[in-house]
C-alpha cells in the first residue's frame, strides 16, 4: 500500500471505534473544555513514552491503542476549536460522525500536501520520534492557551492537532508494519 491507502486505512479503523464509543457514550466529549481535552491528549501520549520507555504495559493495552486515541481526541479538539464547549451535549451521532468526516478529511489533506514536499521523510524515522513531536505539539498548545490563543507567529492550536493527527498515524502504520519502539511486544502483555 502507498501513504495514503495506509492513512485512510488508519483512519478508517479509528473511525470505526470513534462510531462504536459514540454509540456506548454520546458526544459526551462535547463538554471538554480545552485545557482538559490538551490534558486528555497530554496523557496518552505520556503513557506511549512510558510504554516505550519501560517496554512493559501493566495494563495490557499496547502503543497502537494509544496512537489511535491521539487520533480521535485530535479530531475531536478540532470539532471544539470550531464549535466551543457546552455543558450538555448538544450534538446528535450523526452531526458529530459529520464532523469527524470532515477534519478527517482536512487531515489527510494536509498529510499529503507535507508529505508531498517533505518526500515522505516520516518514513525514515523512528515511532519514538512521532512520540517526542505529539508531546512538543502538546506543551505548544499548553502555552498557547495559557497565553488566551495570542501568538505572535506561530501557527494556532488547530494546525498542532492537525500534526498531532499525522503523527499519530504515522506511528499506527509503523507498529502495523512491524516496526517502531517494541510495539508488537506491548500489544497484549500485562
Amino acid at each position: 500500500m502507498n501513504t495514503e491507502q495506509q492513512f485512510r486505512s488508519v483512519m478508517a479503523e479509528c473511525r470505526t471505534l470513534f462510531e462504536k464509543k459514540l454509540h456506548d457514550y454520546g458526544a459526551s466529549w462535547r463538554i471538554l473544555r480545552p485545557s482538559s481535552l490538551t490534558d486528555q491528549l497530554f496523557i496518552k501520549a505520556k503513557r506511549i513514552r512510558s510504554l516505550e520507555v519501560k517496554k512493559v504495559s501493566k495494563v495490557g493495552e499496547g502503543i497502537r491503542p494509544e496512537f489511535m486515541a491521539l487520533i480521535n481526541y485530535g479530531i475531536v479538539g478540532l470539532v471544539q476549536l470550531e464549535r466551543g464547549y457546552v455543558d450538555e451535549v448538544d450534538m446528535t451521532p450523526e452531526e458529530a460522525m459529520a464532523a469527524y468526516d470532515q477534519h478527517a478529511g482536512e487531515a489527510l489533506e494536509l498529510m499529503l500536501k507535507k508529505n508531498h514536499d517533505y518526500d515522505e521523510a516520516w518514513r525514515g524515522m523512528r515511532v519514538s520520534s512521532y512520540t517526542d513531536f505529539i508531546l512538543t505539539k502538546l506543551q505548544r498548545i499548553k502555552e498557547i492557551e495559557d497565553l488566551g490563543g495570542q501568538t505572535l507567529v506561530s501557527e494556532g492550536i488547530d494546525a498542532n492537532y492537525m500534526d498531532i493527527i499525522n503523527y499519530a498515524v504515522f506511528g499506527c502504520i509503523k507498529l502495523s508494519e512491524g516496526e517502531g519502539a517494541c510495539g508488537a511486544a506491548l500489544k497484549g502483555s500485562k
